[in-house]
């Protein structure tokens, strides 16, 4: 197994402060919003806070390759490899609802091997390095561990929107949505983050970028959970944006089931 380097996980927690720095004083201000060609919203928050990262981890580590979600690829092909995304949830931050998160991946050769969610509104944050439990801080207290769940029919289940899907991946989801014994919408990154406290018990979402999901892979498996596509296999960057992410391993081949039909 790779060893992270001690100085990646502090520049992964300095990265996140400089990004909070940006993004807090924007936080419920009047804020310039724009339209992306994906129509969701962008904002002066997101483009600060990524060159604030982004300027942190080139000094930092000029090697290293750097991918954010509003500046795209810069040395894509390194050996150790930057996924930024400055907000994730850019509809909640728009709205003044503080569950939106930064999130900060670090990927070798491909793998994802470090992950931080910083969720800048209300003071958490989860770091998760590959082969080491996952570290939550939190005002209110609490520790990352998923929890037991034996099937899907006992499982809480998260997603962001039901509008994520495209028609195809749309029965795949009603399959487990039907099987699971609640559902509840909304949280982007957050609701991964209560995986990891073992609060939820399955996310399963898709069109996810590998800015989307790259920090949540180290997150989740580093309290004991499970991230794959809806196929079950590892994440890539090659993959197809079906996000499945499991609390109890038990319960993957009954999801990658539903999901797949």
């Amino acid at each position: 197994m790779t060893r992270i380097d001690p100085e990646f996980v502090a520049a992964a927690e300095a990265a996140a402060d400089v990004a909070g720095q940006v993004i807090r004083p924007l936080f419920r201000s009047a804020l310039l919003v724009e339209a992306k060609g994906d129509a969701s919203p962008v904002t002066e928050a997101d483009r600060g806070a990524e060159l604030a990262m982004r300027e942190l981890l080139r000094r930092r580590f000029p090697d290293h390759g750097l991918w954010g979600e509003e500046y795209g690829p810069e040395r894509a092909e390194a050996e150790w490899l930057w996924v930024l995304d400055p907000i994730d949830g850019t509809r909640a931050f728009v709205t003044g609802r503080p569950l939106f998160g930064t999130l900060i991946g670090l990927l070798h050769r491909g793998r994802p091997v470090l992950g931080l969610i910083d969720q800048p509104g209300i003071g958490e944050r989860w770091i998760g390095v590959a082969g080491e439990p996952t570290r939550f801080r939190s005002p209110l207290g609490g520790a990352a561990r998923c929890r037991p769940c034996p099937a899907v029919g006992h499982a809480e289940l998260s997603c962001t929107s039901p509008d994520m899907f495209e028609p195809a991946d749309r029965p795949g989801f009603e399959r487990l949505r039907a099987a699971a014994r609640r559902v509840t919408w909304g949280g982007d990154c957050y609701a991964y983050g209560l995986l990891a406290l073992g609060l939820v018990d399955v996310v399963a979402e898709s069109t996810m970028k590998p800015w989307d999901w790259a920090a949540l892979v180290p997150v989740v498996e580093g309290a004991g959970g499970r991230v794959t596509g809806w196929d079950g296999r590892p994440l890539t960057l090659e993959s197809d944006g079906r996000v499945l992410a499991v609390g109890d391993p038990v319960l993957l081949p009954e999801a990658v089931g539903l999901l797949g039909g």
